[in-house]
């Protein structure tokens, strides 16, 4: 019986961790991938309002003469188009493949990224929603990264409000402990006490099977841990069964941008 040498134990380690390396950011990906088809419906809808938009408006144009008619059909054509291409855009962004870069990041940008991604969907599913900013912090992240774990725990609180309810979204400076904070807060079903525990945990999930079986593979927030821990982060949870739930996320603060954004106000579900 032969023992491999040192050399030989070594190699396989650091293939290991390769192999490892590898299936992480390919479960990653395709966590990313299962968030964009979760909004395919919504984003399918979206773009066939922008469609009939477009046509209804050309064809006006077709029919007037007037400048003043032909103008305004132009202009409503033109702000359909970039409302596509601003959903296109963020859409394949968000799924291309971005490493782990992280870079100066404007939050309160990001989170209004990851908001023209997701509206329509709260929309359909008859969610109010409501951003505010207290403040404009910049912190160190990636950009795509961060993307994925707020669409994930919007498309998570949109689910556990089955007929609808509210969401809000608050980015804050907290400048006393050098922290770039966002909050997504739902006033859904909330998570029972004695599953709050684990729900970071791997292939944990408290989300029942439907008619088809299907149910929470238990990946999504274990990832959002996973990318939290690599910013040098921290993700908080409090939940009451009725009452809703809050994910905090702490990023350390690089500096607050001399920029105050003032509150949207509450989305009407649509």
């Amino acid at each position: 019986m032969t023992f491999p040498n040192e050399e030989d134990r070594l190699r396989e380690i650091k293939e290991l961790n390769e192999q490892i390396q590898e299936l992480q950011s390919n479960l990653m990906q395709a966590q990313k991938l299962s968030s964009v088809g979760a909004l395919a419906s919504s984003t399918t809808h979206e773009f066939n309002n922008i469609l009939t938009t477009v046509i209804n408006y050309a064809k006006m144009g077709l029919r007037h003469q007037d400048g003043k008619t032909r103008e305004k059909a132009f202009e409503k054509i033109l702000a359909a188009g970039q409302r596509a291409s601003k959903i296109t855009c963020g859409m394949l962004s968000y799924a291309r493949q971005q490493g782990n870069r992280q870079e100066p990041t404007d939050v309160v940008q990001l989170v209004k990224s990851v908001m023209v991604l997701v509206e329509k969907d709260l929309q359909m599913n008859r969610v109010r929603w409501q951003t505010d900013f207290l403040g404009h912090p910049e912190a160190n992240l990636n950009t795509g990264q961060i993307q994925q774990v707020l669409i994930n725990l919007i498309v998570n609180a949109r689910q556990a409000m089955d007929e609808g309810g509210q969401l809000f979204i608050t980015v804050r400076s907290n400048t006393e402990d050098n922290w770039a904070e966002i909050s997504v807060r739902d006033t859904g079903s909330g998570i029972p006490a004695d599953k709050l525990r684990n729900i970071f945990q791997p292939f944990f999930t408290t989300k029942e099977a439907d008619e088809q079986g299907q149910g929470g593979t238990g990946l999504g927030l274990a990832l959002c841990k996973e990318i939290i821990d690599s910013h040098e982060g921290r993700i908080r949870v409090e939940s009451a069964q009725g009452k809703g739930t809050t994910f905090t996320l702490k990023f350390p603060l690089l500096r607050e941008i001399p920029q105050i954004e003032k509150a949207e106000e509450m989305r009407e579900a649509g």
